[in-house]
């Protein structure tokens, strides 16, 4: 059996820190998002200071988790031709990388020219969170989690 807190096996598994990394971005965009959607509906300019920060950490962690997932590809598959989940796994990740990089920019972008954020940046948000979730749920597929028994 496998001790959980060796470091050794932890910090040199081939995917390990894809499956550990991931949850950062994940995580820092959602909460990013529901705390834009509350600085929207209360008016409170420090929700939005906060929103944004949590966008920016969010577009900064996709790179990371990007790479490692590239090299758990090349590791657990030896580099072999993408199909299936796993292929659309890997789309939809792109995808989702670049829906957060743009969540950001839109605050970023309204930041910079001191102008109210556009009204269309809660829908661009939702279908973002909703690319991420479809990406999550097919990454725990392929990882074992999300599959019967």
């Amino acid at each position: 059996m496998v001790n959980p807190f060796d470091l050794k096996t932890a910090l040199l598994a081939k995917h390990a820190q894809h499956v550990v990394l991931i949850h950062f971005p994940i995580a820092l965009f959602i909460t990013g998002v529901a705390f834009d959607v509350i600085a929207q509906w209360t008016k409170r300019g420090g929700l939005a200071d906060t929103a944004y920060y949590n966008l920016l950490a969010a577009a900064i962690s996709t790179f990371p988790v990007l790479g490692t997932g590239i090299l758990a590809w090349q590791f657990q598959l030896d580099g072999q031709k993408l199909k299936g989940v796993l292929l659309l796994h890997l789309v939809l990740a792109c995808i989702s990388s670049v829906m957060i990089g743009l969540v950001w920019w839109v605050h970023f972008h309204a930041r910079r020219r001191v102008e109210v954020l556009p009204s269309y940046r809660l829908a661009v948000e939702f279908l973002g969170v909703g690319l991420v979730a479809l990406t999550g749920y097919l990454g725990g597929f392929l990882s074992g989690v999300n599959t019967p028994g």
